[in-house]
């Protein structure tokens, strides 16, 4: 049987082969592991503008952008009232334009600048973060807020008492909070106090309908589970659409405006759904939903 030599020693062509070809086996087996370990984030936000995002204003139409209140300046997603001549109630949400289930959001927001003087007194440096939301294209044009869950935003007041951010909210919903059904319509996080012109980090993790978690900072502040439709804070809704009691699984996320200025500068995602078969070319070990149907071979 043919030998080559190497280094002076006889190696048997098959068992050269054989060693070859485990070695490229190991080392392609090493890239599919790194590559089904590596996350693939997606910025939601270009940086440009606000394509695939879609705005809903109370007392206007979806897909309305009055008053220029979500523009894209210096690469940051800002929210602004200069056009406006008075806030009248003009609540608003920028959607993004797919519903998602589970997922890892991660944000980077500050407040700036003084709020609406016509605005609630409750919206001073408060924004939110709203996920499992309704489509803005199923809310009536008097609808004030979107069915929804709110990863709450705010600034703290300057007067040395503490304010969390990263609360929970829940405009027409409720939640599941340390193993009872909780009709609060806010619980407070476990956070610090950030103030005005701060940028601040927060993440939300959502796992369905199982499990939601609140990070700020890296700091895990809070968890619930189980968003549903009921309770109250919501206005001039479709009847159809509020189902009480209807658990609720996925949904859209939306950047709030209730009065306030406030920046965005990044606004990332991580999906949690896809492919768990390993043979499969876009198999992610993270993934924590399956997908069967987005595999690819």
């Amino acid at each position: 049987m043919y030998t080559a030599k190497r280094s002076g020693t006889h190696i048997k062509l098959p068992i050269l082969l054989l060693v070859l070809s485990s070695i490229v086996i190991f080392n392609g087996c090493n890239q599919a592991a790194k590559n089904s370990n590596t996350e693939e984030w997606v910025s939601l936000f270009n940086g440009q503008d606000i394509k695939n995002w879609i705005v809903k204003m109370n007392h206007h139409e979806a897909g309305e952008n009055w008053g220029n209140t979500f523009r894209v300046e210096d690469s940051l997603l800002k929210v602004r009232y200069d056009e406006y001549d008075g806030f009248n109630m003009q609540f608003a949400h920028l959607y993004y334009e797919e519903p998602l289930s589970y997922f890892h959001l991660v944000a980077e927001y500050r407040f700036v600048g003084e709020m609406m003087p016509d605005a609630p007194n409750y919206v001073i440096r408060n924004s939110g973060i709203m996920f499992h939301s309704q489509s803005p294209y199923t809310m009536p044009i008097n609808q004030d807020w979107p069915i929804s869950v709110e990863f709450q935003l705010l600034g703290g007041l300057g007067n040395g008492n503490p304010r969390p951010t990263g609360n929970m909210c829940s405009p027409g919903t409720n939640i599941v909070y340390e193993g009872k059904l909780d009709t609060t319509h806010c619980i407070n996080s476990s956070s610090k106090t950030y103030d005005v012109d701060q940028w601040v980090q927060v993440e939300l993790i959502v796992l369905g309908d199982s499990l939601v978690t609140h990070i700020v900072e890296g700091d895990t502040v809070l968890q619930y589970s189980k968003p549903q439709i009921g309770g109250g804070v919501v206005n001039n809704y479709d009847p159809e659409v509020f189902q009480e009691g209807k658990i609720l699984s996925e949904g859209y996320i939306a950047l709030q405006s209730e009065g306030q200025p406030v920046d965005f500068r990044k606004v990332e995602l991580l999906n949690l759904e896809g492919c768990k078969d390993p043979k499969a070319s876009n198999y992610k070990s993270y993934f924590v939903k399956s997908d069967p149907e987005s595999c690819t071979y």
